[in-house]
């Protein structure tokens, strides 16, 4: 069975995990070192109602997570979110990222949400085709504004009004 919920802290170990198996990839996040439980304790304890995260559990197991955070913090931009979402190794691949990311769009009206940002490297795409599959465009582009492990990375910016 799966169903998506919102996450608790009793998520976080598996949520940590996800996450933390992306950074040995270099194109998904541009943390390079592992974060804690105890780093994101706060992020998931303080966020408001209309900013939430969620997991999707198939077999009773976390298989992927979406988060929505504010864009740039003004309150002209209330309207507009950033998504991350990240799926678990053994769960690529198998609908879970296009499951949650459905989900999302679907609830924005509820959450007053009129446009959604999606901030990916160039070089990950398997997710920027996720993104086009359900109607964003590349609304911006940065070259070479990271730098990991030696090597450049651009960033696109992806966005879908609702």
């Amino acid at each position: 069975m799966n169903r998506i919920r919102a996450a608790t802290e009793a998520d976080l170990p598996a949520i940590v995990a996800i996450y933390n198996s992306t950074i040995a990839s270099h194109i998904v996040t541009a943390d390079v070192e592992p974060v804690t439980v105890e780093s994101r304790l706060e992020w998931l304890q303080h966020r408001p109602r209309y900013r939430p995260v969620w997991v999707m559990e198939l077999d009773a197991a976390i298989a992927g997570w979406l988060s929505i955070q504010s864009f740039y913090g003004r309150p002209a931009y209330a309207q507009t979110v950033e998504l991350s979402l990240y799926v678990s190794e053994q769960r690529r691949r198998q609908g879970v990222g296009k499951t949650l990311l459905a989900y999302a769009i679907a609830q924005s009206p509820s959450l007053d949400i009129s446009t959604l940002l999606g901030f990916i490297f160039a070089e990950n795409q398997p997710s920027i085709h996720l993104f086009n599959q359900f109607g964003f465009e590349q609304w911006g582009f940065l070259p070479t504004v990271a730098h990991i492990e030696g090597e450049d990375r651009n960033l696109v910016i992806l966005g879908r009004k609702i």
